[in-house]
């Protein structure tokens, strides 16, 4: 990366692909994706809807290479602003070396936005070709009349993004846990029952982190760092002197998985290349069998680290999500157990 790229801001005309390069969606979903999609129209986009979507065996949409091959083609078709996976999955990571990076050098770049499965990909394009992109909401859940502001105002962020862009959140007031099943509930919406609360280590205290904004879910991410795909030493170079604030979330790592995967992060020396570490809400919320807990496993590892740390996060698999644009200057912050995130778009 010689240097980060933001995509032009999305606005009324502007296209917007929809491909699965990961997990499809199954005929009895269909009702809920006509309705996102109908939704992004109403928003005055132009949709254009990939053969790699409408279906799932085995965890993808399709096989690798056709996965790739649609991804690849809408990368490098510049009539087109932005590309929306529907939402994530398990083996995005199989289609990376499918893709033409050197191809990619020039094409237009294009907003690709979602969480999940979605960062593997998000995170490869910004190491090797230097774009941002945006972890946020998936488009699954972006109906027309969802009112948790976070989520509502996802497509309002993409549509201001641009070189000088300053982004300000607030934490939610709440979160849901529990949701109802797109295919039974094609018009459901967020069901929000708890109280969000980010905390910190050291415990109960005011942190603030500033640096530039790099993550992703932390079941695919812990495979990517160190390999050609994510390579933590060079984005720090080209993030100097502001330094990086890392994001990460779990999405299905048992307790155990995930106090391996944390341990994994802090032998590979990444807690001491980066300002800060915040973490999403975990979506493990029971032990799995086993004898520690998610928290225990974040309490471990994380509670004698030398760096601040912000968790319970509004980022990740209980929604709603954050947007966090890669490779931002942000500033996070926790004052009297109230989070907030400002983002520049340098």
């Amino acid at each position: 990366m010689d240097q980060l790229i933001y995509p032009k801001a999305l606005k009324p005309g502007s296209t917007i692909a929809v491909t699965a390069f990961s997990s499809g969606v199954r005929k009895e979903f269909h009702p809920r994706l006509d309705l996102v999609l109908s939704h992004l129209r109403n928003c005055g986009f132009e949709v254009l809807e990939g053969e790699c979507l409408r279906d799932n065996v085995k965890h993808v949409s399709a096989s690798a290479q056709q996965r790739a091959a649609e991804l690849m083609a809408f990368l490098c078709d510049d009539s087109i602003n932005a590309i929306a996976a529907p939402w994530g999955g398990e083996f995005a990571m199989e289609i990376l070396p499918l893709l033409d990076f050197a191809r990619l050098k020039a094409a237009k770049p294009k907003w690709v936005f979602g969480f999940s499965d979605i960062s593997t990909v998000q995170l490869v394009l910004m190491n090797k070709l230097g774009w941002s992109s945006a972890h946020c909401a998936n488009l699954m859940q972006l109906h027309a009349d969802e009112t948790d502001i976070l989520t509502r105002q996802t497509l309002l962020h993409l549509s201001r993004a641009q070189k000088g862009y300053i982004c300000e959140q607030q934490a939610s007031s709440g979160y849901q846990l529990q949701g109802e099943s797109f295919a039974s509930h094609p018009n459901s919406l967020l069901n929000v029952t708890e109280q969000t609360e980010w905390k910190t280590y050291p415990a109960n205290t005011n942190v603030t982190i500033q640096g530039r904004l790099i993550g992703g879910c932390l079941d695919t991410l812990q495979y990517l760092l160190g390999s050609e795909y994510l390579d933590l030493d060079h984005l720090k170079q080209c993030f100097s002197p502001e330094g990086i604030i890392l994001y990460i979330e779990n999405a299905e790592l048992s307790p155990t998985a995930f106090k391996r995967a944390l341990l994994s992060l802090k032998f590979k020396g990444v807690f001491e290349q980066i300002n800060g570490l915040l973490i999403g809400r975990n979506a493990v919320t029971h032990n799995c069998g086993k004898e520690i807990s998610s928290q225990q496993a974040l309490d471990d590892v994380l509670g004698h680290i030398n760096i601040p740390v912000i968790y319970d996060v509004d980022i990740g698999h209980l929604p709603p999500n954050l947007v966090l644009f890669n490779g931002a200057d942000a500033k996070v912050s926790v004052s009297n157990g109230l989070g907030q995130i400002k983002q520049r778009l340098v």
